[in-house]
Parts: structure tokens; C-alpha cells; sequence
């Protein structure tokens, strides 16, 4: 209760303070907020902030446009720099802000759109994967499949396509195209990037989910993690990384990245936990969710992978 007076009570005052800092500064929120605060996760997320709760009209009328083009994913090629530039000037001429004396504004106003919509437009591209079915009628999707495991187990021919074989990377049976049910094409999109790309990582946390001890399904939990990062970015929770991650425009290599991060992290975490079966997962798994999340409320938090290869 007291919480929600005080909540109250800054929505009342807050017109009056940014009338009164406006006054004495000369300079309006957004200003203040680009010159004051560092390029990154505390700068757009400011921004973020100033132009949701702004009363202006041709400011709300701006947010829809925005979000309208990033919820069809038309964030591309030139419409992209088109629409950065519209943002910025309406901006400007609304806080009636001279680009002249102010070019470096622009500059900072133009990152930080692109953060945020950008960040909106990589949701919408992410639940279009997410929500495609593996089918294993389309040679697209088998081709696909197949790279995983020549990723994973490139001195290990695939002697057929359904066999007990998937196991050894950690899919539940012989046909691994039911495990993909919940999170669609996206889960072995992230699976394929994290093998190819980061192929030592990848090879050591394979090694490790064949442990006697500590062993775990490494497909099954990869899918897990990629609903994880998922939910995540969804929630915007992964804003803080993202926004401090990207220069500008963020696609879907940050996705993946993220992504490949959590599952190397959680590897270790798990190793770390000493668990006494695979049925310590859910526990385990929240308990580090609870870690990243508590990281990611740090406005400086960036994820990067820090291989270390160990023996257990």
C-alpha cells in the first residue's frame, strides 16, 4: 500500500518535475537523459520510458506507427533508415529541439529507436520460428536435423533417419521430431547455431551430459533453455543484455547468441549443483533462471561466452 501511494504520488508529480527541469536546465527528459546517461542499456531504456509515458499526442501517434512496423517485421533495408529518420525528426520537432545545435541528439535518438523496435521486431521474427512445426515431410527441415548431427558427431555417420541413435545427443527416442512440440523450428534453429558456431563449447557440454553421474538428455535440455531465452526476451527481461550487446539494430545472431550462453552457463551450473539424477532438472533449471534474472536487473549486465574446457 505504501508502495502504491508512492507510485501515486510520481505520476501526480512527475509533469510538474520534468516542468521544473526543463526550466532549469534548458534541456527536455530525453535530453537529459541521452546526455546523461551512458550509450547502452541505462540510455534506451530511459528513452524507452520518456516516450511510452510522453502526453503528447504526435508522440503516441509516433509509438503506434513504430510498433505497427515492427509487429509486421518491416523493419528492412531502406524502410528501416526511412523510419529511424521519421522518428528522430518527429521527435525533435515535437520537443522542439534544433537538429543543428543538437546534431549528437540525433545520433543517440536513432540508436536507441533502433534498440527498441528493433528489440520488438526480433520477438515477432522469433515466434514465427517458434511457432513452425517440425515437419518431417519437408527436406528443409530434415536437412536441418541432419546438420545437428554431423555438428555434433561429425566422425559418427547417421546410419537411418529413425534410429536409437539420437539418444546419444540427447533427443528422447528414435524419431527426434516430437521433441521440437514446444518450441517449433526455433529450439533447433538454437541448437544448430550453438554446434556450428561454438563448436568447442558445444563439444564439451556434449561431453559433459554423457557424464556416468551428471548426465542429462543434451537435446531436451537445449530445447528447454531455448523456451527460457524465449520467455526472457519476451517478458523484456533480456532488454538489458540486448540493448547493451547491440550497436545498433538487433537480429537474430543476438538471439542465438544468448541463447548459447545460457545453455554454457547452465552446463557449468549444473555440474556445479552436483545433482542426484535428472530429476533435480526443474529445480535446478529455475534456480539458475532466478541467477540470470537477478543479473539481468544489473542495467550493465552483458552475457558473454567465457570458454573454460575442465575435466569432472
Amino acid at each position: 500500500m505504501f508502495r502504491s501511494f508512492w507510485t501515486f504520488l510520481y505520476w501526480i508529480l512527475r509533469p510538474f518535475v520534468k516542468w521544473f527541469l526543463r526550466k532549469t536546465t534548458k534541456l527536455c527528459e530525453l535530453q537529459r537523459i541521452c546526455y546523461g546517461e551512458r550509450v547502452g542499456a541505462c540510455r534506451t531504456l530511459g528513452v524507452e520510458f520518456s516516450l511510452y509515458h510522453s502526453r503528447s499526442k504526435e508522440i503516441k501517434q509516433l509509438i503506434e506507427y513504430l510498433n505497427r512496423t515492427s509487429d509486421t517485421v518491416s523493419f528492412t533495408g531502406s524502410n528501416q533508415e526511412y523510419v529511424v529518420q521519421y522518428a528522430v525528426h518527429t521527435i525533435m520537432q515535437v520537443k522542439n529541439i534544433k537538429p543543428q545545435i543538437h546534431p549528437q541528439l540525433g545520433k543517440s535518438l536513432s540508436t536507441c529507436i533502433e534498440h527498441i523496435w528493433g528489440y520488438k521486431q526480433l520477438i515477432q521474427e522469433i515466434e514465427a520460428l517458434r511457432t513452425t512445426t517440425y515437419d518431417s515431410s519437408k527436406e528443409e527441415h530434415e536437412q536441418k536435423l541432419l546438420a545437428l548431427w554431423n555438428f555434433l558427431m561429425p566422425k559418427v555417420p547417421l546410419e537411418a533417419r529413425i534410429t536409437k541413435r539420437w539418444q546419444d545427443i540427447g533427443f528422447q527416442g528414435d524419431d527426434p521430431k516430437t521433441d521440437f512440440r514446444g518450441m517449433g523450428l526455433l529450439g533447433l534453429e538454437n541448437l544448430i547455431y550453438f554446434a556450428r558456431e561454438y563448436p568447442g563449447a558445444a563439444q564439451h557440454v556434449l561431453s559433459h551430459s554423457h557424464h556416468p553421474q551428471y548426465g542429462y538428455a543434451f537435446a531436451i535440455v537445449g530445447i528447454n533453455l531455448t523456451s527460457m531465452a524465449y520467455y526472457l526476451l519476451k517478458d523484456g527481461s533480456a532488454k538489458t543484455h540486448v540493448y547493451n550487446v547491440c550497436n545498433k539494430f538487433p537480429t537474430m545472431k543476438v538471439f542465438h547468441q544468448f541463447y548459447c550462453y545460457l545453455f554454457y552457463e547452465f552446463d557449468r551450473f549444473w555440474i556445479e549443483s552436483k545433482p542426484r539424477n535428472v530429476m533435480d532438472f526443474t529445480f535446478i533449471k529455475d534456480k539458475f533462471e532466478k541467477c540470470i534474472r537477478l543479473s539481468l536487473v544489473n542495467p550493465s549486465t552483458v552475457f558473454r561466452i567465457n570458454i573454460s574446457i575442465d575435466n569432472i
